[in-house]
């Protein structure tokens, strides 16, 4: 999100302030009014939470308090779906199927926070915010059970493994979620993301709305030696290195203005010892797109590099290249979006929800969607500190300021960022299943 999209940002400071006055009525108040008695434990959830994360496929504690919640809201659950998977399904009468998802991995980075909650694991954190998603989603599947009299309707509450390393969506779909009959076939699928946003705001993006991204690992062979005689050498460390710096040319003299694209090497690994050249340097880089004519020429770009640059190096042979993990582009529902938001801008007000550019972050969640022929709507939901952030925000240092997601330092603030998490899936919901504002069976 541009600064200029945040310019009218006002400061909520308890759980009640970005709520709307004009909030709607019927059905939807009578749900949401269930959140007050239900708060204290869901914030005692969260910091549960957030002391023991677990990283991709590793999710078993937080698989199992998921399950043992759906169960006891009355939801038929079930688990070890792609190891780690747990979904809940209220069947509640005729009506849409609306599947809420929330991812529930964490990050292998070490929490720099000093909160009294912080991670008890060594080097790993929810450094992405994956535990607000799980309360979030949580408190708003216990809500919609209490008050199923007020909606009817298929509800999934999704739990999902692994969406740091891309792949947690593509299991949980290739071990049968909807061929199988795991659960029913959605016909939307509504999923947030917390982010470094002021608390109390709402951010949307119609359409395309975060990149596609491929992660490679390119490793070039050359053939080693003593460092004293590089002439009897192919060096290999020399090869990967001109290759790191040619391929920045690829976004800057290869890919339209018009058009986005990031290419990122974040990993470079040759070597042990000082006095002997290697005989082989492996480079990690990530690819961001949102196009997928623009993906096949980046991508083909980098190999042509990574293969001339051994060409010119003299390599006997040539870089071997292996996808390590891709993301499809995301894409909104328009029609979806306005519907959803139509009933977010009734219950937070419209200074509370804001347009935002296509980011150049990459999410599985589209895969749910799309595997199902489904709409898909994904929002961003603000978690920082809004004092702190409108600080940053007027002296133009958001970037420097504010810790984005994947920071040791990135933890969001817990109210009212949980109470209107909590809030908008179960507006979603209701909105979906026909009840908002009394258009429903409420």
């Amino acid at each position: 999100m541009s600064d200029s999209d945040t310019t009218g940002t006002t400061s909520p400071n308890d759980d009640a302030e970005h709520r709307n006055d004009s909030a709607a009525a019927g059905a939807p108040a009578a749900v949401l009014a269930l959140l007050d008695d239900r708060l204290a434990d869901l914030v005692a959830l969260y910091e549960d939470l957030h002391r023991h994360p677990e990283l991709g496929f590793q999710e078993t504690r937080t698989a199992a308090e998921a399950a043992r919640r759906l169960t006891a809201s009355g939801y038929d659950v079930t688990t070890g779906i792609a190891g780690t998977g747990v979904v809940g399904v209220l069947r509640n009468g005729p009506g849409p199927v609306v599947l809420l998802r929330a991812d529930m991995d964490a990050l292998p980075v070490t929490e720099n926070s000093g909160l009294d909650y912080a991670s008890t694991v060594p080097g790993r954190m929810h450094a992405c915010g994956h535990d607000v998603h799980v309360t979030c989603l949580l408190g708003a599947a216990d809500l919609l059970a209490a008050g199923r009299d007020h909606w009817s309707g298929t509800l999934i509450a999704l739990f999902q493994p692994a969406e740091e390393v891309g792949g947690g969506a593509r299991a949980m779909i290739d071990a049968g979620l909807y061929s199988k009959g795991l659960i029913p076939t959605p016909q939307v699928v509504l999923a947030q993301h917390v982010a470094p946003l002021a608390a109390g705001l709402i951010a949307y993006c119609p359409g395309p709305c975060m990149a596609a991204a491929d992660t490679l690992e390119i490793t070039f062979h050359g053939s080693g030696g003593h460092g004293s005689r590089p002439e009897t050498t192919v060096d290999p460390i020399l090869m990967a290195a001109s290759f790191v710096q040619r391929v920045q040319s690829v976004v800057a003299r290869e890919v339209a203005p018009k058009d986005r694209a990031v290419v990122t090497v974040g990993s470079f690994h040759a070597g042990d010892s000082v006095n002997v050249i290697p005989d082989r340097a492996v480079v990690r880089l990530s690819i961001r797109t949102f196009d997928d004519a623009v993906r096949s020429a980046v991508l083909a770009a980098v190999d042509r590099i990574a293969r001339a640059e051994a060409a010119a190096s003299g390599a006997d042979r040539a870089p071997e290249t292996v996808v390590l993990d891709t993301f499809p582009v995301t894409v909104n529902d328009s029609t979806t979006l306005e519907q959803v938001n139509d009933a977010f801008t009734e219950l937070f007000g419209p200074q509370r929800l804001f347009p935002y550019e296509p980011a150049t972050g990459s999410e599985d969640a589209g895969l749910l969607a799309t595997a199902a022929g489904a709409p898909l709507y994904y929002w961003w939901l603000g978690g920082w500190d809004p004092e702190e952030f409108q600080t940053a925000l007027a002296a133009g240092r958001l970037a420097q300021d504010i810790p984005s997601n994947h920071s040791p330092h990135f933890v969001p603030v817990v109210r009212p960022t949980l109470t209107m998490g909590v809030e908008a899936l179960t507006a979603a919901a209701l909105q979906q299943f026909g009840a908002w504002a009394g258009d429903g069976v409420g």
